[in-house]
């Protein structure tokens, strides 16, 4: 593979960064050890502050002041997690972009991995996880489960077991750059892209320090936005429920008139309080997964940035 035209290819690492002023000094320091042997590439680091609350902002000034390779955007508020993501291949002018979180839960080390398939000629290099230190059980089987699920459920094969960490070719980054929706799941637009992907194989750390920036709400949150922004099969779920209880009611009107013209009788209060709850409940289920599907409709018409950038150092404006 032919890296790039120039003699020193440019290298970006991308960090959304939202309340991590406990690890940004220990990941700076992670990153300058590991990025020294990278002798082939210049490297960049672009930090997405993210409307963090804490010192983290002030501590990646001090570093870009220190070091003219340290790219720092600071939200106005916080825009969320992919966003960040987004805004950080955005500004990133990388011939290739790696992305990663500032926890060190994504090792450092693995880098020198991607950069040796991307050598190879691959466009996407994306991390699998094969085992997740510090997380609890039941974050480990719904993270699988959920994996799983979306894969079945969407037209675009989308890898197992694997979060953001990735490297992605400037082509890719510029493909994304043309996607513009509102409700974003990063690592299924990489894969909607295309292009030649392989994945690497690595042990996930315990967070360095701080807390999870993906409570249960937000977890939640988070699958059904990768479900509903890369499948209409609830749509289809909720039409073959409507067939489905649509024919088996058909059926028990006629044998209620059956029964009622051969004199049979019955109180039937719990039988017929059953099937309106069961009814009840599906057409409220169904109208819900329609108010999903027009409720980003109605995000998107409004055509809002993805966010807002109060503060940029050491970054070039954009034309």
């Amino acid at each position: 593979m032919v890296l790039s035209a120039k003699l020193m290819p440019l290298l970006s690492l991308v960090i959304p960064i939202y309340n991590e002023e406990d690890c940004i000094p220990i990941l700076w320091a992670e990153l300058q050890k590991i990025t020294a042997n990278f002798s082939g590439y210049s490297i960049e680091y672009v930090f997405v502050d993210d409307g963090s609350l804490d010192q983290s902002f002030f501590l990646l000034e001090k570093i870009s002041q220190q070091c003219a390779a340290v790219k720092v955007l600071r939200f106005s508020r916080n825009f969320g997690h992919q966003i960040a993501i987004t805004a950080g291949l955005d500004y990133a002018a990388g011939d290739a972009v790696i992305v990663m979180d500032a926890d060190l839960q994504d090792p450092p080390e693995v880098l020198t991995q991607m950069l040796a398939k991307y050598e190879d000629g691959y466009d996407v290099v994306y991390a699998v996880r094969q085992s997740r230190s510090g997380e609890t059980l039941f974050k480990k089987i719904t993270a699988k489960c959920f994996y799983r699920l979306l894969n079945a459920m969407s037209a675009i094969p989308i890898p197992l077991d694997t979060g953001d960490f990735r490297l992605v070719t400037r082509r890719v980054a510029d493909a994304l750059k043309t996607l513009g929706e509102q409700d974003r799941f990063v690592r299924g637009l990489v894969s909607w892209v295309g292009f030649k992907q392989t994945p690497i194989y690595f042990e996930r750390h315990a967070r360095l320090a701080g807390e999870t920036k993906y409570p249960l709400k937000k977890m939640i949150s988070f699958a059904l936005n990768g479900i509903l922004s890369f499948s209409t099969l609830p749509l289809k779920w909720a039409s073959w429920l409507g067939f489905f209880f649509a024919f088996f009611s058909g059926l028990y009107i006629l044998v209620v008139i059956a029964l009622r013209l051969m004199g049979y009788t019955f109180p039937g209060y719990a039988s017929l309080m059953v099937a309106m709850l069961l009814l009840g409940g599906i057409q409220l289920m169904t109208i819900g997964i329609l108010g999903e599907y027009i409720g980003r409709l109605y995000m998107e018409s409004k055509k809002r940035p993805l966010y807002i950038v109060q503060d940029a150092v050491n970054v070039a404006p954009r034309g």
